[in-house]
């Protein structure tokens, strides 16, 4: 039996919940996908509501959930709902947050949260959902787009500066309407959207990727614990703890996670990845020319 971890801090259920895929049965697997791609609100739902969503007989849902160590549906529901409360809290309410009042200096409580964020974010990533994304930005075969919002809108700059060294046909959409709607017109099968999408969701971004998905895109969504509903049409989804030593999320963890990408795809593209930079490289010193006496 999957067991959740003790204690009112343990990790999201989307996480527990895909890491307990590969130990289910193919019912039960069922019930945990469809929690997935409609997380959380299918989680809210009754039992022959979800079971209805999954196309499997309610008592395969009361045991799915007994398999992730739950007494019962209602103690599955009453722990979503806390995670519920978590998602929909904005930083004015955070602002009371017991860690907060900390007796630690602000250093010392930064170091501590933001180390505990890299952790937890890496020790709960299912390394099939690493491997994945890792292999689509690797692959030639398809054009990288990326995409972010108001504050994330960094994260995909960082990580398509990194891609353009190493591959080819790699572009980050700009934040305007015009530019979104061109790529969204410009998508088709086998490209890639890397997305990213952090609490307090942007429906401008989940757009995007609901359409773009639907133009045979493969959307890989960086976002936090609790899902952004960009998740409904991702093929890979990245998630990163998003604990702040500040009443505002954190993309610490976030940007640990990028790096820990763009060192995978630099390790599988290998010599053909060295060529490129080198070749960039090449033209930049010939286009500064000579340093001047």
């Amino acid at each position: 039996m999957t067991q959740l971890p003790d204690g009112a801090d343990a990790g999201s259920l989307s996480d527990v919940v895909r890491g307990s895929l590969d130990a289910l049965s193919s019912g039960e697997r069922k019930v945990g996908r469809a929690l997935l791609a409609n997380y959380p609100i299918a989680g809210l739902e009754t039992v022959a509501e979800l079971a209805k969503r999954a196309s499997v007989s309610p008592p395969t849902v009361v045991r799915f959930v007994a398999r992730l160590g739950f007494s019962g549906y209602p103690d599955f529901q009453r722990r979503l709902m806390r995670e519920v409360h978590e998602r929909l809290g904005s930083p004015l309410e955070q602002y009371g947050r017991a860690d907060l009042q900390s007796a630690d200096d602000d250093l010392a409580r930064a170091a501590r949260v933001f180390a505990a964020g890299i952790a937890s974010t890496i020790d709960e990533l299912p390394q099939s959902e690493f491997d994945r994304a890792v292999a689509l930005l690797a692959d030639a075969k398809h054009r990288i787009r990326l995409v972010g919002g108001r504050f994330s809108g960094m994260l995909a700059e960082y990580l398509g500066a990194h891609l353009v060294l190493l591959r080819r046909d790699v572009a980050v959409v700009e934040p305007d309407e015009l530019a979104r709607l061109g790529a969204i017109a410009d998508a088709r099968r086998g490209d890639v959207f890397i997305v990213f999408d952090y609490r307090r969701y942007d429906p401008r971004i989940v757009d995007v990727a609901q359409q773009t998905a639907g133009r045979g895109a493969e959307i890989v969504l960086f976002t936090d614990r609790w899902l952004s509903p960009a998740a409904d049409v991702a093929t890979t989804v990245l998630s990163a703890d998003v604990q702040a030593p500040s009443p505002f999320d954190s993309l610490v963890p976030a940007l640990a996670l990028v790096e820990a990408v763009i060192a995978g795809v630099t390790d599988r593209l290998g010599e053909s990845g060295r060529q490129r930079l080198a070749a960039i490289e090449a033209m930049r010193g010939h286009i500064a020319g000579p340093p001047r006496a």
